[in-house]
């Protein structure tokens, strides 16, 4: 017989309706209830990308997506999976105490982002272990996977693709923009989190597999908390690099997010769109992961690796 082990995919969450935006922004906040400017903000922001967003659909799909592979990968362990959330059920804390009713005694868990950070990934693998804890339920994390061999491809390919749009003679006039979510720069800095550097290491791997000429790095989507978060901000760093360089196309390549989902489809689509609609350079994002086997792919990989 197979082994039967658990599947503990995490992610960030998303309200599944418009009635679940409050809660969930005030989980965001640790409890602190939105103001109503701010709901109606976020709320807009939802609107703009034609509705709620699609990250609760997605992640469910790359969830299932992971666990066929894997059983169709290990003929001697049989992985049944759980989805456990950061900020809207069902929570992380939920997922593993339905593990714990279905029997399961051992998972390996894989949070939805490919770069580590304490304050990111390692915060989701404690919450995870906290309540493991308590079951007796033993636990393997994936700490990241974005040096796997398939996620560098899936996004080289994706980014020559792009360039195959631009013609030969402008592509000295390109550039790569390769970002993640922003961390607040203090507690990187504090505890030498290897956050910043895995996602230069990242940038690094794309300029040498693809025909890349300039490669930058930036940050978006930081969170508004008074302190100084990680950057530059990618609104700013197109400009800067357009006023320095004379950049005539600009390609986004946010390779901390596995999806397409509100912090793409509005801060890469929208707003990076209008700063280079204002400077009047051309904008370009490939496609995101979703459920690609390069993707999935590299997950299944980095799971070998440590199962």
């Amino acid at each position: 017989m197979k082994k039967r082990i658990g599947l503990l995919v995490m992610a960030y969450g998303t309200p599944y309706k418009e009635s679940d935006i409050e809660a969930y922004y005030t989980d965001i906040r640790h409890g602190k209830k939105p103001s109503t400017e701010e709901i109606e903000d976020l709320k807009a922001r939802y609107e703009f990308i034609g509705g709620l967003s699609p990250l609760a659909r997605i992640t469910n799909n790359q969830a299932n997506a992971l666990c066929e592979a894997l059983n169709e990968t290990y003929s001697d362990v049989e992985f049944k999976l759980y989805i456990g959330l950061k900020h809207i059920h069902p929570f992380i804390e939920d997922a593993v105490q339905s593990m714990h009713e279905d029997g399961i005694t051992e998972a390996v868990t894989v949070v939805l982002a490919p770069h580590y950070s304490s304050f990111s990934v390692g915060s989701y693998d404690t919450r995870a272990e906290q309540e493991a804890d308590k079951y007796g339920i033993t636990l393997t994390h994936v700490q990241h996977y974005y040096h796997q061999p398939q996620f560098i491809q899936y996004w080289s390919e994706k980014i020559n693709e792009t360039l195959s749009q631009i013609p030969q003679e402008e592509h000295d006039d390109t550039v790569l923009v390769v970002s993640a979510h922003s961390l607040p720069k203090g507690l990187i800095e504090r505890n030498n989190d290897p956050y910043p550097t895995e996602l230069h290491e990242t940038a690094q791997l794309l300029e040498q597999n693809t025909h890349i000429k300039h490669v930058a790095e930036g940050w978006q989507s930081e969170g508004n908390t008074g302190t100084p978060w990680l950057g530059p901000d990618v609104q700013y760093l197109t400009k800067s690099l357009y006023e320095q360089h004379g950049y005539k196309h600009f390609i986004y390549t946010p390779v901390g997010f596995v999806c397409e989902h509100l912090e793409v489809l509005y801060d890469n689509d929208y707003e990076c769109k209008v700063v280079c609609d204002e400077i009047g350079a051309n904008y370009y994002r490939p496609v995101m992961p979703n459920t690609d086997p390069l993707f999935i792919g590299a997950i299944v990989e980095e799971i070998k690796s440590v199962y």
